[in-house]
Parts: structure tokens; C-alpha cells; sequence
């Protein structure tokens, strides 16, 4: 099983991750890495910036993710800044009734938004992979279930919230899900091409 790093503190990123990969031949660890200011305009940039900060840190290949909710009624925001979205202290419940709160009064066909995940993969040769997943749904009324973690409670797929389905249907239909089996996919092309050299 190959090792890499995952560059992230986010405790349910990592059991996200770990989760998604193990079956596909991928050893996931934590390791202790410094802060990266989130600069970039866009997700792909944040994750690249993220994963060549462990890989340099470390030394071994880096996986990073960036994700966000990305509203249609509030001209694509959070976006970068869900994490950032209520300010920098506050709790996925602040954010989601931040949220809420912007789209009183929006009625449900106009509740249109996508969750986005880009992940990277840095390699101490400087290469770099990153590869985007997208879920569509819609911002629900009210937050609902108990599964999951950030806006998870009020994004909607069909008629369940990320936070009502099982870890196993979340990730079948998630953005994390979607990005992690197209990395798996290009990274076994990697190796694949290495191997044939």
C-alpha cells in the first residue's frame, strides 16, 4: 500500500479520506504540518497550495483538499471562503445559519448550489496532480440529520441532506468521493506509465 500524507487538520477530512482510499491501495497518515494561508482565487489553487507545502514539509507524496459550497442565489458564495464564511471562530451550526439566514426568503427552485472539491497530489519531484468533483443539490430550509460535518446538514441531494445519508451513499454521490476516485484513477495511471518505462 502506497503512503501519503494528508495535509489537512480537519479531523472529518481525514476520515473522509482515509475512508475513500484505503480500498483503493492508498495508506493515508497525518502529520504534523505548518499553516497554509489560503491565497488562492480558486479551490484548485488552494489544494495545490496546500499539497506542495506537506510535500516540502515532509518529503513524501501530499494529498490536499480544498471544497466549499458554491450558492447560485449568492452569486456563487461562500465558495472559497466556506470554511471562513461566519468568521474565523465560528462552528459549522454559525456557518449554516449564516447561510440560512442569507437565503431567507429564496424559494426552493432558486436554491440551486453545488459542493466542489479539488485535491491535489504533490510529488517531491515537483509534479503535481489535481483533479475537481462537483455534487449538485440545493440549500435545504432547515439544517437535517446528524451524519457529517460542515454545511453537510443543509445541502440537499434528491430529498436527503449529506448529513442524513450513510458514509457509504455519501461518498458514492459526494464531490470528495467523485474527486478521490479520479485521483485513485490518474494515480494508478502514474504508476502504471512508471512501471512500463
Amino acid at each position: 500500500m502506497e503512503k501519503y500524507i494528508m495535509a489537512t487538520h480537519n479531523r472529518h477530512k481525514v476520515t473522509e479520506l482515509q475512508r475513500i482510499l484505503a480500498p483503493l491501495g492508498i495508506e493515508v497518515a497525518t502529520a504534523d504540518l505548518p499553516e497554509v494561508e489560503e491565497t488562492g482565487a480558486t479551490f484548485e489553487e488552494n489544494a495545490e497550495l496546500k499539497a506542495r507545502s506537506a510535500c516540502q514539509a515532509t518529503g513524501l507524496p501530499s494529498v490536499a483538499d480544498d471544497s466549499g459550497i458554491v450558492v447560485d442565489a449568492l452569486g456563487g458564495a461562500p465558495g472559497v471562503y466556506s470554511a471562513r464564511y461566519a468568521g474565523p471562530d465560528a462552528t459549522d451550526e454559525d456557518r449554516n445559519r449564516k447561510l440560512l439566514e442569507e437565503l431567507r426568503g429564496v424559494p426552493e427552485e432558486k436554491r440551486t448550489a453545488r459542493f466542489v472539491s479539488a485535491v491535489s497530489c504533490a510529488f517531491p519531484n515537483g509534479e503535481i496532480l489535481t483533479v475537481t468533483g462537483v455534487c449538485e443539490g440545493r440549500v435545504a430550509f432547515l439544517p437535517r440529520g446528524t451524519d457529517g460535518f460542515g454545511y453537510d446538514p443543509v445541502f440537499l441531494v434528491g430529498k436527503k441532506t449529506y448529513a442524513e445519508l450513510t458514509p457509504s451513499e455519501k461518498d458514492a454521490v459526494s464531490h470528495r468521493g467523485k474527486a478521490l476516485r479520479e485521483l485513485a484513477a490518474r494515480l494508478q495511471e502514474r504508476q502504471a506509465g512508471k512501471e512500463t518505462r
